[in-house]
């Protein structure tokens, strides 16, 4: 019988070709906490206090904390970046993120998102799209596209859900859209002239497309059967 023996998880692979590929593009990387507080998750996303995403179903909220979560997503890094930059500038803020959901093989309590956020004068939908084609074309292939869909989300306008065909297949890949003028509002950017795209997409997910990994719960196991995956490509 072969012996397993560790190699880079597969997530870690796909990070780290995601980090490449919008480095050639002039994103940096940016992070932040894993426990945010409510303003930044929420309030400066323009997430209303009444909204279904902060009932308890959805977050973790810290016992003994109040107004701690362990963060749903990683926007809140976008708000802490824009708080302490002023544009133009490109980001992606990759990381580990938490829901409080049913897990299948598609979804996870915990998982991995990576966020992009373009912002400048002039920016506009058509920068988004084309930016979200050109990573796609270049991670699962030449012949890949990318449509958006019309969608909703609080932090941006227009909102849209975003699908890669990869090979004869639609995947849903995730959401972006344009920065809300509220969360401009929130950071302080009085500059009407400045605009911006941001968009998220679930590096588990990519994983498990660019892989063949059936189960997204397979990632969290410390399986090394897991890892034949990454030595296979």
């Amino acid at each position: 019988m072969e012996e397993l023996k560790g190699t880079p998880h597969p997530l870690t692979l796909v990070l780290e070709e995601i980090y490449a590929i919008f480095a050639k593009q002039g994103f940096s990387v940016a992070t932040g906490p894993e426990v945010e507080d409510e303003w930044h998750n929420f309030d400066a996303l323009n997430v209303p206090k009444d909204h279904p995403a902060r009932d308890m179903q959805d977050t973790f909220f810290i016992k003994g904390k109040p107004g701690a979560v362990l963060r749903t997503h990683t926007s809140p890094v976008q708000i802490r970046f824009m708080k302490e930059h002023t544009p133009p500038f490109a980001i992606i803020a990759p990381g580990k993120v938490f829901r409080n959901e049913s897990t299948d093989a598609t979804h996870e309590m915990q998982f991995h998102q990576l966020e992009g956020l373009v912002v400048g004068e002039g920016i506009t939908v058509e920068h988004l799209k084309g930016t979200l084609l050109s990573f796609f074309k270049e991670f699962f292939g030449p012949e890949t596209e990318v449509r958006l869909r019309p969608s909703f989300f609080p932090f941006v306008e227009p909102g849209f859900e975003v699908d890669a065909r990869v090979g004869d297949k639609w995947l849903e890949i995730g959401g972006a859209g344009m920065v809300h003028p509220h969360v401009f509002e929130a950071v302080e950017y009085s500059d009407k002239n400045i605009t911006g795209f941001a968009f998220g997409v679930g590096v588990d997910r990519l994983a498990n497309v660019k892989f063949g990994i059936p189960d997204v719960r397979f990632e969290y196991q410390g399986d090394l059967r897991l890892n034949q995956w990454g030595r296979e490509q």
